[in-house]
């Protein structure tokens, strides 16, 4: 099927094309949300905003993978590329001729987030059609590159467009962004396997089943639980950034991208730290140490006075490295439980789980920073997270102990 000559010739291409539509995505995304801080400064509308960028994907999660195996991938992510410059150019329309009101925003927002769920698991979908299978950890690591790039640079290029010139810009480009993508994805050929004669999916049987051979295993049920109260707390933080940086520190655009670049660059840099060191720690000691870490530095950054910017920029520098120290321990914590014919169902039925306490902690915050200001939230989100990783290091100690080596494989 892999022809060794074509497929890096392919993902070439592809991921050229992908790094202009992610590079203007992050661009937009974090334009809108500074916009919104900028022009509002209210909590509750970023919250709003959040919730309605994310819920689609949360809801959407469990069932677009039985959906992706009866529909064309590429074509599926050229749709979801489409509809995502069709709500670019709507709402870069709507800018050049004034203040669209913030439910057509909110409506953007959502359209974009839809398209998203449906656009990267596809793309994950295609990415075996194409390359040999003892390559796929190779082109994840491109993958990854890309992503890690755009998430660094797209903030950054995103206020200085937005400053130099307008959001209605920042718009356009993306839709340009992915104009290119789709470009590229016209000049791949991808191999489309034939759909099997399937049963209608019975999603209320499956859940059942994804439930009873997840809570078969209990340390993954106090981990993905834990998970999710982290979640609550910490979900929030990614759409309070921008306005922590306006509000406390009475800082620009600049500034708010320079946090999100730092923040970045430390997963990255935390990523290696993990590929480097795993295995000489258990995945729990590895998590316990992650959220330890995020929220010593979350609760700290709420305790900043307003003239400690400088300070703000390390503290999100070390709790970005902190993340992928919880991620990616956690996703072979659940890799190492399971066997792989019902691991589907069970990573469905944990993202939903982890997935849907955010909106929780997105309808809190923003009650809670209008009332008490946004430090207030950094300081007691932190507390929560320390606790939460002191809570999954002593289990994990306990269990340890009453059971000696018997336990959950590598945790």
């Amino acid at each position: 099927m892999h022809s060794q000559s074509n497929w890096k010739k392919k993902f070439a291409m592809i991921f050229s094309g992908q790094l202009f539509s992610i590079l203007t995505s992050s661009m937009v995304m974090f334009s809108i949300i500074w916009h919104l801080t900028e022009t509002t400064g209210s909590a509750s509308v970023l919250m709003i905003a959040g919730l309605v960028g994310f819920m689609p994907q949360a809801l959407l999660g469990p069932f677009i993978g039985v959906w992706l195996d009866r529909w064309n991938r590429k074509a599926t992510m050229m749709i979801a590329d489409g509809s995502i410059a069709l709500s670019s150019l709507l709402l870069g329309a709507y800018f050049a001729l004034g203040e669209p009101n913030l439910l057509f925003v909110y409506a953007v927002l959502l359209i974009r987030s839809t398209a998203t769920a449906f656009h990267a698991p596809s793309f994950q979908a295609a990415i075996p059609l194409i390359a040999p299978a003892d390559q796929l950890t190779r082109v994840a690591g491109w993958q990854q590159m890309v992503f890690s790039c755009s998430t660094i640079f797209g903030p950054a290029l995103g206020i200085a467009v937005y400053s130099a010139s307008s959001l209605e810009m920042v718009l356009f480009l993306d839709v340009i962004g992915a104009l290119i993508a789709n470009a590229m994805l016209l000049m791949v050929k991808i191999h489309q396997p034939k759909p099997e004669t399937v049963q209608a999916p019975a999603f209320f049987r499956e859940l059942k089943l994804g439930w009873e051979t997840f809570v078969a295993v209990k340390p993954v049920v106090i981990t993905t639980f834990a998970t999710a109260v982290f979640g609550i707390v910490f979900m929030p933080l990614g759409m309070l950034f921008p306005l922590m940086t306006l509000q406390h520190f009475g800082l620009g655009g600049y500034s708010a991208s320079l946090i999100e670049a730092v923040f970045s660059v430390g997963m990255v840099l935390g990523s290696l730290l993990l590929s480097v060191f795993a295995g000489k720690l258990k995945d729990t000691t590895f998590m316990s140490l992650s959220l330890i870490l995020i929220g010593l530095t979350c609760a700290a950054s709420g305790l900043l006075s307003s003239g400690a910017f400088a300070v703000f920029v390390v503290l999100s520098f070390l709790m970005g490295g902190g993340a992928p120290l919880f991620n990616g321990p956690y996703m072979a914590m659940i890799q190492k439980s399971f066997e792989p014919e019902k691991l589907g169902r069970v990573l469905s039925f944990v993202t939903s789980i982890t997935m849907l306490s955010s909106p929780i902690g997105l309808a809190l915050a923003g009650s809670i920073v209008e009332k008490y200001g946004v430090e207030t939230w950094f300081f007691w989100a932190g507390v929560m997270v320390v606790f939460t990783g002191l809570f999954i290091y002593a289990q994990f100690r306990r269990k340890s102990m009453n059971e000696g080596p018997a336990g959950l494989p590598g945790a």
